[in-house]
């Protein structure tokens, strides 16, 4: 069984996109995003921005393979935005996303259905504004050995094109390295049976 081991996201921010619908405007943003720190710190900044809009409604996805997900519909009827946003996110198959949908009420109400539809296009329009890319799954090694071993441990660095995350070299020198998932148990064997270097997972 192949191991999946790439997740797409976005590259940058989206431009800001306007969508109108009855005299509403909907003004969607999607952002590339890894935590709900990094998630309340974006909504905050929109809520400034966006002082005198109505709704300030979103979903988000965080994670490649324990997924955690959340979809808001701040004052709108249940999941007539949030989840129409959401279902965006999934329709594109990305995560560590964040697509928030501002609406200035334009004094004509959409209804339930109107509303699913104008979140959902907005929601839309944001992703097919931003740029989609692909990223690997990388598992992170924690390597230890006695500097003498450098030349051995930096040779399989080299032939297995692994990256250097962080490094210390000293008489005890500590690596840490990065490689992708579907590699990541040959690599484990291959420093596991080298004599004097130890190897661990990073949590």
């Amino acid at each position: 069984m192949e191991i999946r081991d790439t997740y797409k996201t976005l590259a940058f921010p989206s431009e800001e996109i306007l969508f109108k619908e009855k005299s509403s405007k909907f003004f969607g943003f999607a952002f590339p995003v890894t935590s709900e720190t990094a998630i309340k710190e974006i909504l905050d900044n929109l809520k400034k921005q966006h002082s005198s809009a109505r709704h300030w409604c979103y979903a988000w996805q965080i994670g490649t393979e324990k997924l955690q997900f959340r979809a808001n519909d701040d004052g709108e009827p249940s999941n007539s935005a949030g989840m129409p946003i959401y279902g965006q996110i999934q329709s594109f198959e990305i995560t560590n996303v964040l697509i928030v949908v501002i609406r200035y009420f334009g004094g004509i109400k959409l209804g339930v259905g109107g509303l699913i539809s104008a979140y959902k296009t907005a929601a839309q329009m944001a992703l097919e504004a931003s740029e989609i890319i692909e990223k690997t799954i990388d598992i992170h090694y924690i390597i230890t050995f006695d500097y003498k071993n450098i030349n051995k441990v930096m040779r399989i660095v080299k032939e297995k094109n692994l990256n250097i995350i962080a490094q210390t070299m000293e008489d005890n020198c500590i690596i840490e390295l990065a490689t992708r998932k579907k590699n990541a148990e040959t690599i484990f064997e291959i420093f596991n049976s080298m004599f004097e270097i130890e190897i661990k997972t990073k949590e």
